[in-house]
């Protein structure tokens, strides 16, 4: 027997199973606890797929499809069950690509015919038919030699290039009913666990949208034009490079490319850059550039370069940090915890803010505030500001995109910039870079720089960014003039050698354990790529150190 102590958010509870029983077994007896389906557990601190066994004493806790892990495997296990029924419906002629994720949706294409709502329907019909049936998903471990066979056989080309650099000699594949394929990440059980998806034809191709957590039914899709059109435009970039998936960067790195890739990004990254300033410059009427954007966007660094290539059309561009309008700590609102939220939009002086920024439109001169962290209060600064003919402000700060913020200020004077690093990259045909992975990587190696944050503490705190997020920057992104895309196609390379250690160093036994075992296995992907060729106002330089700017 086993001795297992469950726990849950209400209690913990001692039990003993005989050895060998299947997570499958333990999770179908406590499943009427949850209003979510539990697809994962997490045994001794590692998440475990529900088909394996209990062979020792232990702690269990249950990953339902509502938590951000089992979200995870419930996605992917329904994107295996699309190119099954893909496979299934029209053979190796046709191949699957899933690509961007687009809010609570995945966009996908196939090449070998046209999307149209027929096949779609057909597909959705297949899928539907495989969820029926109610068919296990199992994993099996093969040499990798074996595995880049079944990859030819299916057509995969990216996937059998990618496994030329792996270091293992064995891989884990799955198996649905005889078609196999490999995934990043855990699965469902099997197929009768996928209760909602749909279909539906997204401009060159169709989106595959998931549930909603509450509802359990597909969560109604809402077309991002412009987020799609950043995506795809970073996706055709890399597609010139030669450089779409993992597997051709390593191909480029093992070439001696590596500094030509670096120097093409960045002079193709200043470019944009500067035809971004160009635009603003011929918009004699724009005076506050508004810029917002996700948690280590790189914000900071892209506000100087875009100031610099702002001076050099012929402009002033004085920059502004929406900190220094923070009220004072004691006034700032408190979340559903009790803590200070200083994300919300209450957290900023409104009235205060609007009041300079109306002056300064007004060509008064204004005393600029300024936040002092360590005392919590804000403070005058000394500095005075007016604003000249040929002068514009740049406004960095979460909110910059909610005209709630600035609800004084006339339409026609703010020029919006949503940045974001999208990575323009897969890992293969069917398993798409998640942004917020590379988002969070750069996260985890900036704070250890400058903070002094743990590996650990940082996975900790991003869910509560992530929601932060959620709700004061993303419903807002289409509101932009212009979507910046501020990834670059080499860095998950560099910045593999400054995480690592940091995420190694986080204990087994630490509940963060699962997610930093997670992303060593998707920085094992990469070959490593040293930073001395990386340039000094690089965005990267940002979370790696070595600015030329005050970052």
């Amino acid at each position: 027997m086993c001795r297992v102590e469950i726990l849950n958010e209400e209690k913990s509870q001692a039990r003993e199973f005989p050895k060998g029983t299947s997570f499958l077994e333990i999770a179908a007896e406590y499943q009427k606890d949850y209003a979510s389906t539990i697809v994962l557990v997490i045994f001794n601190h590692k998440l475990r797929e529900l088909n394996r066994t209990l062979q020792s004493d232990g702690t269990l806790e249950f990953v339902t499809a509502a938590d951000p892990n089992g979200r995870k495997a419930y996605r992917r296990s329904l994107q295996m069950l699309l190119g099954k029924a893909v496979f299934q419906l029209f053979g190796a002629d046709v191949r699957l690509y899933i690509m961007h994720s687009l809010g609570k949706a995945q966009y996908c294409e196939w090449k070998g015919m046209a999307v149209t709502d027929q096949a779609l329907a057909k597909v959705r019909e297949e899928m539907r038919r495989l969820i029926k049936q109610d068919i296990k998903i199992e994993k099996s471990t093969v040499h990798t030699d074996e595995a880049i066979a079944v990859f030819h056989k299916y057509g995969l080309s990216e996937k059998e290039k990618l496994f030329h650099y792996r270091r293992s000699s064995y891989v884990n594949l799955y198996e649905m009913d005889g078609y196999k394929d490999y995934f990043y990440g855990y699965m469902v059980p099997s197929t009768g666990y996928l209760f909602g998806f749909d279909l539906q034809k997204y401009e060159a191709g169709f989106v595959l949208a998931y549930p909603d957590e509450k509802t359990k039914q597909p969560a109604k899709f809402a077309p991002s034009a412009k987020l799609y059109h950043t995506l795809m435009e970073s996706a055709s970039w890399a597609r010139k490079m030669h450089i779409s998936t993992v597997g051709e960067l390593n191909e480029q790195i093992t070439g001696g490319k590596v500094q030509d890739i670096i120097l093409l990004q960045e002079a193709e990254m200043e470019q944009r850059i500067g035809k971004l300033a160009e635009l603003i410059s011929r918009q004699k009427d724009k005076k506050f550039i508004m810029i917002a954007g996700p948690s280590s966007s790189g914000k900071t660094t892209f506000s100087h370069r875009l100031s610099i290539q702002l001076k050099a059309h012929g402009m002033t561009p004085h920059p502004i940090g929406l900190d220094d309008y923070y009220v004072d700590r004691i006034k700032t609102p408190l979340d559903e915890n009790g803590q200070y939220d200083f994300e919300c939009l209450e957290a900023v002086d409104l009235g205060l803010f609007n009041s300079d920024m109306k002056k300064l439109l007004a060509g008064e001169i204004v005393e600029m505030p300024h936040f002092n962290f360590q005392t919590g209060k804000r403070e005058m600064s000394g500095k005075w500001l007016r604003l000249g003919a040929e002068d514009v402000l740049v406004i960095e700060g979460i909110h910059g995109l909610n005209d709630k913020l600035s609800y004084t200020l006339p339409v026609e004077t703010k020029f919006k910039i949503y940045i974001s690093a999208l990575t323009q990259i897969k890992v293969d045909e069917h398993n798409a870079i998640p942004t917020t992975d590379g988002r969070l990587i750069r996260r985890i190696v900036r704070d250890a720089r400058t903070r002094g944050n743990s590996a650990e503490r940082t996975i900790q705190m991003w869910q509560s960014v992530r929601r932060g997020e959620e709700k004061n920057i993303f419903p807002f992104q289409e509101q932009a003039d212009v979507m910046f895309n501020s990834a670059l196609i080499y860095e998950l390379a560099v910045l593999k050698m400054y995480a690592e250690p940091l995420l190694f160093a986080i204990s087994p036994d630490s509940p963060q354990h699962v997610q930093a075992k997670r992303l060593l296995k998707f920085l094992d992907y990469f070959l490593q790529v040293p930073s001395e060729d990386i340039h000094r106002n690089s965005i990267l330089r940002e979370f790696i150190g070595g600015s030329c700017f005050h970052v």
